[in-house]
């Protein structure tokens, strides 16, 4: 049962959960209240074996990192409860059955989602994140993935809501990782990660943290404006949104930014979380 928690915990299965999260909430936006419950849950499964897969083909790459940083220190692979040849052919598996389920019973928008997906999170960003500030960018190109992976499997479509979801997640995980790099700070400088609090300091993560709320607030809205939301949706997001760039400017004057940065990392969750309810409920209610 050990040994089935490490080859559990290797697939990151909090990422999972959360991208899961968010899969839901662009099924069900596409959907409206004609919801495919066979469709929905075959491409839930698909997506999570193709997370999982990419999460432990991470794990193989990052493992000398991990030895770095305290949080990562004891992981299964670093630690050698895991053979590295064990997590590469238990990734392969992973891979090949989320991508077998998406072909079986789904479309080729959510085939090649998750084949691009898979390789710009481990190839792409597993390089970036090591040579540039620019990697969580390029992070947040996977990262977005499942909730247009989940839109796409119902409309059959890349449109224009798809487009606005990929910058809704991509505005949300640019504020979210940077608050994450900011009270991470001494993980990062340890491992030699140049994240942007790490190469040009604390001030000008805080005020890129800014700017992503900002495109994040605007492109939430844009989801009304383009009739595929109702106002409620727009009025609780534009809330919530407000409420998380008040919480950054208050960081400016903080004593301890990385207490505040951890709030803010904190209070994300709740926003992706309240994004993907009101997504669902909208669709429900339309």
């Amino acid at each position: 049962m050990n040994q089935f928690k490490n080859y559990y915990n290797l697939t990151k299965p909090g990422i999972i959960y959360g991208n899961l999260i968010t899969a839901v909430g662009g099924f069900l936006l596409a959907s409206k209240n004609h919801i495919d419950i066979s469709l929905l849950i075959f491409t839930l499964l698909g997506i999570s074996f193709i997370i999982g897969a990419a999460c432990v083909f991470n794990n193989y790459i990052d493992r000398g990192i991990d030895q770095k940083m305290a949080r990562t220190s004891k992981r299964a692979l670093v630690s050698g409860l895991i053979k590295p040849l064990n997590a590469l052919i238990f990734g392969s598996v992973l891979g090949c059955i989320g991508l077998a389920i998406l072909i079986l019973r789904s479309n080729l928008f959510v085939v090649i989602i998750g084949i691009t997906a898979f390789f710009m999170y481990v190839v792409v960003y597993g390089i970036a994140k090591r040579r540039s500030i620019h990697g969580t960018l390029v992070g947040t190109l996977p990262g977005a993935a499942p909730i247009v992976a989940g839109y796409c499997a119902v409309s059959d479509s890349f449109n224009s809501a798809a487009i606005i979801l990929l910058i809704v997640l991509i505005a949300w995980q640019m504020a979210h990782f940077y608050a994450i790099a900011i009270y991470r700070f001494d993980d990062y400088k340890a491992a030699s990660i140049p994240v942007l609090p790490v190469v040009k300091g604390i001030t000008n993560t805080q005020i890129q943290i800014l700017a992503y709320i900002g495109a994040f607030i605007v492109a939430t809205a844009c989801l009304t404006f383009f009739g595929y939301t109702g106002y409620i949706f727009m009025i609780v997001m534009l809330a919530l949104g407000l409420w998380w760039m008040y919480m950054g400017i208050k960081g400016f004057k903080a004593p301890k930014p990385k207490t505040v940065a951890q709030k803010m990392f904190l209070f994300s969750l709740i926003i992706i979380v309240s994004l993907s309810f009101m997504l669902s409920i909208n669709a429900l209610t339309t």
